[in-house]
């Protein structure tokens, strides 16, 4: 078999990490070991659980009118430019809201795209909407499809109200993919966590994933506080509460990834992010934490690098076989990925 970029990038960043794993012990090589170690943490291979890609001569994305900045295509080709040198190995393809009529076209689209090797894409999370009467329809065709790892609405649209996903007919859809082995991505607004905790409870056989660390706002936290900011969204103490209730559920996952495009732009710093991504790290621990790059809505702020690279700083000082987890380890497992 040819050997793709895909798998280039694999096997490379994992025989520089096992190079660099040596047992240095006590002796004048510290120096030279503590760099290695860092070395084999910065080769550590991505799995990206997070990406976006659009292409608007075939869809149509309504909510780009609000974000003009991005309000162009992102194909498969800027993908690789962006992840150049990060490490990057797999990508799981998230839903971009699509307008309705368009969500069965944007599912084979990226199932085309992950029969490519050349590309990264491996799997897909699609759009639906588990109230709707026609749900059980749609996600019955891609049952048996191996790349469509689950479902994702996004709620934190104007129209859709608070308490909305514990209604009786969504909680019946969420219900319904976990029977079919698949996911439910969470994307809410911050100040609706206990939403999500409720959803949690009743479908506890349906895997939930956090995005974006419960869409906490970094500006909030810590020392990236500062004044001028615009009105918050959310009580910081009461997100971090309600980000512990759902880590005590045993069927969520918390996804580290988003927070770098609420940030500053232009003044902003790993230290900003760290807070948040401390607290969704040691309340989910290491085996329920996956990373994801919100690429291209991370751009707004930063690039995929950048953010790669502020993340690799915070978890710097975790052993090396956690940040494996967060990186890579835990979404292969979650996802069903191959090598």
């Amino acid at each position: 078999m040819p050997l793709t970029r895909r798998h280039f990038v694999q096997q490379t960043a994992v025989a520089t990490g096992i190079a660099a794993l040596t047992n240095c012990g006590d002796s004048i090589l510290q120096r030279t070991c503590a760099a290695d170690a860092q070395g084999a943490a910065n080769s550590l291979p991505i799995v990206d659980t997070h990406q976006h890609l659009w292409d608007l001569t075939k869809f149509r994305l309504p909510w780009l009118k609000e974000v003009t900045a991005l309000a162009r295509s992102y194909v498969t080709k800027d993908y690789l430019e962006a992840t150049a040198g990060t490490n990057v190995t797999q990508a799981v393809y998230m839903e971009v809201d699509v307008e309705p009529n368009q969500q069965t076209a944007e599912a084979e689209h990226i199932l085309s795209l992950a029969k490519d090797p050349k590309n990264l894409t491996v799997a897909a999370v699609i759009s639906g909407r588990p109230a709707s009467p026609e749900f059980k329809a749609y996600i019955s065709k891609f049952k048996n499809v191996e790349g469509i790892k689950g479902v994702r609405q996004v709620l934190h649209v104007p129209e859709t109200k608070p308490g909305f996903c514990v209604t009786e007919p969504f909680v019946a859809g969420v219900r319904l993919l976990g029977e079919m082995n698949k996911s439910y991505d969470v994307c809410m607004r911050p100040s609706e966590l206990a939403d999500a905790v409720k959803l949690a409870e009743l479908c506890p056989d349906t895997r939930l994933i956090i995005d974006h660390c419960g869409n906490a706002d970094p500006k909030l936290f810590g020392k990236s506080k500062g004044k001028g900011d615009e009105a918050p969204d959310h009580d910081p103490d009461e997100w971090r509460r309600q980000m512990a209730a759902l880590a005590r559920k045993p069927n969520t996952i918390c996804k580290i990834s988003g927070i770098v495009a609420r940030a500053r732009k232009g003044a902003w710093s790993a230290a900003d992010l760290a807070p948040v991504i401390n607290h969704c790290l040691d309340e989910f621990g290491p085996d329920r934490v996956v990373f994801g790059s919100d690429w291209p809505v991370c751009t707004l702020v930063a690039s995929l690098r950048e953010w790669v690279m502020a993340l690799r700083e915070i978890i710097s000082s975790r052993p090396l076989a956690d940040q494996r987890k967060l990186l890579a380890d835990n979404a292969k497992k979650l996802y069903r990925l191959g090598s």
